[in-house]
């Protein structure tokens, strides 16, 4: 199976970067204005879903939103070289898969302009072929909805395109569109329930992941 990939579509934050303390931070710096407190990381990720602006409108209501945004976006900007990284070795797993012939895919549930934001920061925009945030699908993950406009774009079969994420959302969404999917334990905060899940293919490290596209891919 895993010699006829054609595409690979990546998830964002805890597959191909660090960014999950970013977030907690961002959300926090809203949190503490507007709830005078600060929230745990299983507090933050229970309002997920949706887009940044649909989740900080779960956390706080509506009433504060348009001044709460720009609060998490200045912050999310401005702090980002702080709190976030690409994982090491991501980029050489990237170039790996563009001298292959392989067409890349994005496909995470970040709101377009923090996708953008951390693409710009972190120079890894020019390496895909379509990007598909939270924000240009009908229907947010655990949804196949963006995975089956990518593989429209590109033109290329369910079956010869490879999902790369680190959350139970990525395996469901992967079933959803008939994609193979592989699930990347080395920063996700799920792990316990991604394991529980079946997978096509599991691996703890980057390092590990980027052995076997060398070798499959």
């Amino acid at each position: 199976m895993s010699k006829g990939f054609r595409c690979v579509v990546f998830d964002m934050d805890g597959t191909l970067t660090d960014t999950n303390t970013l977030i907690f931070h961002s959300f926090n710096h809203v949190a503490e204005k507007f709830l005078g407190r600060r929230l745990s990381p299983e507090e933050i990720i229970s309002f997920f879903g949706p887009p940044e602006e649909g989740a900080v409108e779960n956390m706080l209501g509506a009433a504060h939103l348009p001044e709460a945004m720009t609060l998490y976006y200045a912050f999310y900007a401005e702090r980002h070289n702080d709190y976030a990284s690409l994982h090491d070795g991501m980029r050489e797993v990237l170039d790996l898969l563009k001298k292959k012939g392989v067409r890349l895919g994005l496909f995470t549930g970040k709101g377009r302009r923090t996708t953008d934001i951390s693409l710009e920061k972190l120079s890894i925009a020019s390496y895909f072929d379509v990007i598909m945030s939270g924000d240009d699908v009908a229907e947010y993950k655990p949804s196949g909805d963006g995975l089956r406009r990518i593989m429209a774009q590109v033109s290329i079969q369910p079956e010869q395109t490879l999902m790369v994420g680190d959350a139970v959302g990525d395996i469901v969404a992967a079933r959803d569109a008939g994609v193979p999917v592989a699930s990347v334990l080395w920063d996700s905060y799920g792990k316990e329930e991604v394991l529980k899940m079946d997978s096509d293919f599991v691996f703890q490290s980057v390092d590990e992941f980027a052995e076997w596209i060398f070798q499959n891919i």
